[in-house]
């Protein structure tokens, strides 16, 4: 079988989905880096008056002159406009974000006015005509679009829809992401490790990628290698958006998980990627439900948890661009020999030097050192077939932080 490269099979994953998930509304102080359902009207214009934008006086432009002596008719405040009107001669003591009085044009600044605080001041710095003054909709108009579904509701977005006059928010249903670790040898942590297991991590890993990504987690636990086990436990991620399985998608006669998925009625979609490591990945439907199948290496998972889950957990929120290229140009920190027919993804250490991002992958990249992943900054990208190359030659990478 073919290896499938990457950028082909992370769009045709993503293909795959049935659509974003379903919308919720929520109140606008639990939709914090939630994603927006659907486009947002302003329900208000911002500001929606007139306003200063300094502390001063509240003036007519035709008046302003140097040497030019007011008369101080009264006060506006935020909160507490002045009613009346400022006619020739005539001067609005006036604080930032403060209602325009009628008949006023210009901002005086404070530092700009002599005798500040008494009935009658001077204009020592003219401003000119309109100066310092902000109209009313400055910044948007009631019924205008100004969040567009997709948006994540970042501290800017929950703060301009909150000055929009919204209460609650249409924002997408988080994925259910259902986890399911498989094999004989597995033990989860704090229980009795037998002298051929080990202690499963991967699902712990993947949790965190799948909820950073705006996901929430079942846990299924861990699956033995037995039929009826795993026919079990898949069919309790019936419910999930997603179905992810560590290990047991090889070849291997232990390998049974994608022949349970098989019996349970997933279609395949792909299996096998042109990339090291990760190579024994597959992907699936079952019903609405997306399958996706990591290797059981710890670094494998995490790298195509990088490279195919975060993804699709933003295309199932709706988020635009779900498949951007997300990587950045670096130069290399070592020299690097020429690649085959898998793209490489190497953990590296990141420098930020005055020439650019210097990424420089470890001299060690099994599969299996979690302790490596821990302390690498990146993944730095070797293209298939790539030629040999130098340190200090272009290269791109994947942030891992």
């Amino acid at each position: 079988m073919a290896l499938t490269p990457v950028p082909v099979a992370r769009k045709a994953l993503l293909d795959s989905i049935p659509g974003p998930t379903g919308a919720e509304t929520l109140p606008l102080a639990q939709s914090a880096w939630r994603v927006l359902a659907g486009d947002l009207k302003a329900l208000r214009t911002q500001p929606p008056f007139a306003n200063s934008a300094m502390d001063g006086y509240a003036v007519r432009g035709d008046d302003m002159a140097q040497g030019v002596s007011l008369t101080v008719i009264g006060e506006s405040a935020a909160g507490r406009a002045y009613e009346g009107a400022v006619g020739p001669g005539q001067a609005v003591r006036i604080f930032t974000g403060a209602p325009m009085p009628e008949g006023a044009d210009t901002i005086l600044m404070q530092e700009d006015a002599d005798g500040v605080g008494s009935p009658v001041i001077r204009v020592r710095v003219p401003p000119a005509k309109g100066k310092f003054l902000r109209a009313a909709g400055l910044d948007f108009h009631e019924g205008d679009v100004l969040l567009s579904a997709g948006r994540v509701l970042d501290s800017a977005a929950l703060g301009l829809a909150a000055a929009m006059g919204h209460p609650a928010l249409p924002v997408r249903r988080k994925p259910r992401v259902a986890i399911l670790a498989t094999g004989d040898e597995l033990v989860a942590p704090g229980e009795p490790v037998g002298r051929d297991q080990i202690v499963a991590s991967n699902s712990f890993s993947l949790a965190a990628l799948v909820e950073k990504a705006g996901g929430t987690i079942l846990d299924l636990g861990i699956a033995r290698d037995d039929h009826a086990d795993l026919a079990s436990k898949i069919a309790q991620a019936r419910d999930a958006d997603v179905l992810i399985t560590l290990g047991g998608a090889s070849v291997g006669a232990h390998d049974l998980v994608q022949e349970a998925l098989t019996r349970a009625g997933m279609t395949l979609g792909f299996w096998k990627i042109a990339m090291r490591p990760g190579k024994p990945m597959m992907t699936g439907r079952l019903g609405r439900m997306v399958v996706v199948g990591l290797p059981g290496n710890p670094v494998s998972s995490i790298v195509c948890g990088h490279l195919f889950v975060l993804p699709l957990i933003e295309a199932l929120l709706g988020i635009a661009e779900a498949d951007r290229d997300r990587s950045i140009p670096a130069i290399l920190g070592r020299d690097m020999p020429g690649n085959d027919e898998r793209e490489d993804y190497l953990r590296s250490e990141l420098a930020l030097t005055p020439e650019g991002w210097v990424a420089t992958p470890f001299d060690r990249q099994d599969s299996s050192m979690l302790g490596t992943l821990a302390r690498a900054q990146a993944l730095t990208i070797r293209p298939a077939h790539a030629a040999p190359a130098k340190k200090g030659d272009a290269c791109r990478f994947l942030p891992l932080r």
